[in-house]
């Protein structure tokens, strides 16, 4: 089941969701509007091909760190990783899906290319995959409204919550990170 406002509202009163900071105006019918932080990741075009079995080919990321109203401009084809400002913890009960917000994606800006779904107890910032997939350059900034998250109630508790896992590789993200293949 997906949880309406009135759902997502009960469960951030209760505690039961957190997302810090949040938005004022950031709640939807049936999601929450996430914000872009100040730091993306980008494969340098000086890199040959990535080899996923080979960590040397997709660990050397450049990091570039923007601040309020500092534009970064996304070239055609360009992807980079970035991450949420806000901070996010699930219980074991609920599960979150990232999804781009139509608006950016009718630019041709998409936000997550393959992993959407968002563990339940995952707690962390969520990083984010993003792609210009228009033939013009596109300016983002950091604070932009640039992703929604949609909350689905489990049937029951996961036995295992993410963050209590002993292989999550992405436990209490804080910054944009690279992938841990």
């Amino acid at each position: 089941m997906i949880l309406s406002d009135k759902d997502i509202k009960k469960a951030i009163k209760e505690k039961e969701i957190i997302i810090s900071p949040i938005e004022k105006d950031a709640i939807g019918s049936a999601s929450v509007d996430l914000c872009l932080d100040g730091e993306l990741l980008f494969y340098s075009n000086e890199d040959k091909a990535i080899d996923v079995r080979n960590p040397d080919t997709y660990s050397n990321l450049k990091k570039i760190t923007f601040k309020d109203d500092e534009k970064i401009v996304l070239s055609p084809g360009m992807f980079v990783l970035g991450v949420t400002k806000e901070s996010v913890e699930l219980p074991a009960n609920i599960a979150a899906r990232i999804d781009g917000r139509s608006s950016l994606g009718r630019l041709g800006l998409g936000i997550h290319s393959t992993s959407g779904h968002i563990d339940p107890g995952f707690k962390g910032k969520i990083v984010l995959e993003i792609s210009n997939i228009n033939f013009k350059p596109i300016i983002i900034y950091k604070g932009l409204k640039i992703c929604q998250l949609v909350f689905e109630k489990l049937e029951s508790p996961t036995t295992i919550p993410y963050n209590e896992k002993k292989n999550a590789r992405y436990k209490d993200v804080k910054t944009v990170e690279g992938s841990k293949l």
